[in-house]
């Protein structure tokens, strides 16, 4: 844990360095989970988010995108439920005087678990070797029999919790399992609130005639009132999806780990509409596609796991997460629900407009219901990030510290570097860039020695780096460097665009969902 958290501080600290994360308003020292994004940060968001895009707009013909006001009508957020329900339950310690969510004090004590029994069974299989049973010894061994009893008794106790709404019963779970304040170490706790999660503000010309509006919470209730708009003028048909990626606003209470947890942030979402009956088979299907889009970035699939809901949500009868190993533990990247037909139907009693679907194939009208994936970009950016770093020793004794990004999502795709300022080197790296500039994001580096600037390349995440040294006048052929291998080839400056662009390519990534 602590070699996790370590690299999780070292990955904060890069962020800041090399121009991806700050701290918003630092100057002003600071304001409490807002973060803005660097040079280098907003092309890395930005490529990731069109290769969400991408994958949901440019590979599928039934689904189309929007892009809805952040300020909406509040009487859309008491149709929704977020206005009576959107609360999280805060307890605080009496002696450090911080607060926690209730459920994540849970939950982390049961990862705790989790980890003591995958300890024990690590510790068999290396006992045992090729002989090793793992079924078997989860099942037979007192010691993980007991572990796994334990905590699933406790997990009993707080799903049930969860579901009825239980304060008391939160608390006196984490009374029972002797849960400690990270800061205080005590366990003198509050009882447990609920605590509503909406930003509030006025609309009006004057303060008297204001309108009382929210910020949105969420960017999903966008699509849903434009539903109709929407399938009218598409001319859609049942089953089809939106998309849309759009701000949203929470007032969270406990916001920690870095961009994991945001007052301000980014989703990309995407709702799909079924017909009545099939909204189970459909949220299947769309879990297999959303984890078969993120192992496509190449981290592995054994750093992503799904994790059914403890409490649903009150408009879904369906609802898991895929969650990403950070270095912080396993933690929710994108979470998929079936949402029944609540959200319309709602929005049809509050407004008065019918907003059903008439299928021409079965001759009748219906509430369409609908399966939603939605993702965080920020903390998607995060587990990225996480996935990416990397710190290599090398045969001279030096250490790099280098981002293994996909090449397509990496902010640079070709560092053009001339070995020295003089001799004509810097002129002919400036007419390569002023060629290549149009077909990919290049960047033009002079200063320092060429290790240092590899270096620092390798530290941003470029895959490629082209040397333009005193051979290049008369060949006209530069050296590429490879970023991941460090290895070295020399090509053609006519081959360039052809061997980046292949490399590089959005459609790189796009083809690996398509297959």
């Amino acid at each position: 844990m602590a070699k996790q958290e370590e690299v999780f501080r070292k990955l904060i600290s890069h962020s800041k360095e090399y121009g991806f994360v700050f701290q918003s308003s630092e100057i002003y020292d600071g304001l409490s989970a807002v973060y803005d994004y660097g040079q280098m940060g907003v092309e890395l968001k930005n490529n990731l988010k069109r290769y969400w895009w991408d994958s949901m707009v440019l590979l599928h013909e039934n689904i189309v995108g929007i892009d809805s006001a952040i300020f909406m009508h509040p009487t859309i957020w008491k149709a929704s439920g977020h206005v009576d329900a959107f609360n999280d339950p805060l307890i605080d310690n009496k002696d450090s005087k911080k607060r926690y969510r209730a459920d994540v004090l849970i939950e982390e004590h049961l990862a705790k678990l989790d980890d003591r029994i995958d300890k024990e069974v690590q510790k068999a299989q290396k006992r045992f070797g090729e002989t090793f049973d793992e079924k078997m010894y989860r099942e037979t061994n007192p010691r993980v029999v007991e572990y796994q009893k334990n905590r699933d008794e406790i997990h009993a106790r707080f799903a049930k919790a969860l579901n009825d709404n239980d304060l008391v019963e939160l608390r006196q779970i984490i009374v029972d399992c002797e849960i400690a304040c990270p800061v205080s170490g005590t366990r003198d706790w509050t009882e447990v609130r609920q605590f509503n999660l909406m930003f509030s503000t006025e609309m009006g010309a004057t303060s008297e005639g204001a309108m009382k509006v929210y910020l949105r919470p969420e960017s999903a209730q966008g699509i849903f009132v434009n539903y109709l708009n929407v399938q009218k003028t598409g001319r859609m048909k049942i089953p089809f999806g939106i998309a849309q990626i759009g701000k949203a606003f929470r007032n969270e209470i406990v916001a920690r780990q870095f961009i994991f947890r945001m007052r301000e942030f980014e989703q990309m979402e995407m709702q799909f509409f079924v017909p009545p009956g099939e909204e189970l088979e459909w949220f299947e299907h769309w879990k297999k596609l959303r984890m078969e889009w993120h192992q496509s970035l190449g981290f592995g699939a054994e750093k992503y796991r799904f994790r059914d809901h403890d409490k649903m949500a009150h408009y879904a009868n369906a609802a898991t997460d895929i969650e990403y190993e950070m270095p912080f533990g396993f933690k929710e990247v994108e979470g998929i629900h079936s949402r029944t037909d609540f959200d319309l139907s709602q929005h049809e009693k509050f407004s008065g407009k019918k907003l059903q679907y008439f299928d021409p194939e079965l001759n009748k009208s219906y509430t369409p219901f609908v399966v939603e994936t939605s993702i965080g970009v920020d903390r998607m950016f995060l587990s990225i990030l996480a996935g990416s770093y990397c710190e290599e020793d090398l045969d001279n004794g030096e250490k790099r510290v280098l981002l293994k990004l996909p090449p397509a999502l990496a902010p640079v795709k070709l560092a053009i570097l001339p070995l020295v300022r003089k001799d004509g080197l810097p002129e002919k790296a400036r007419e390569i860039m002023d060629d290549l500039k149009f077909n990919f994001a290049c960047q033009y580096d002079e200063k320092d020695s060429i290790g240092k600037r590899y270096r620092r390349h390798d530290a941003i995440g470029t895959p490629f780096c082209a040397t333009i040294d005193h051979q290049t006048l008369e060949d006209n052929m530069v050296t590429i460097r490879h970023r991941d291998t460090m290895e070295q080839e020399r090509v053609a400056i006519s081959d360039l665009q052809q061997i980046i662009t292949e490399k590089t390519d959005m459609k790189s990534l796009l083809k690996k969902l398509s297959k």
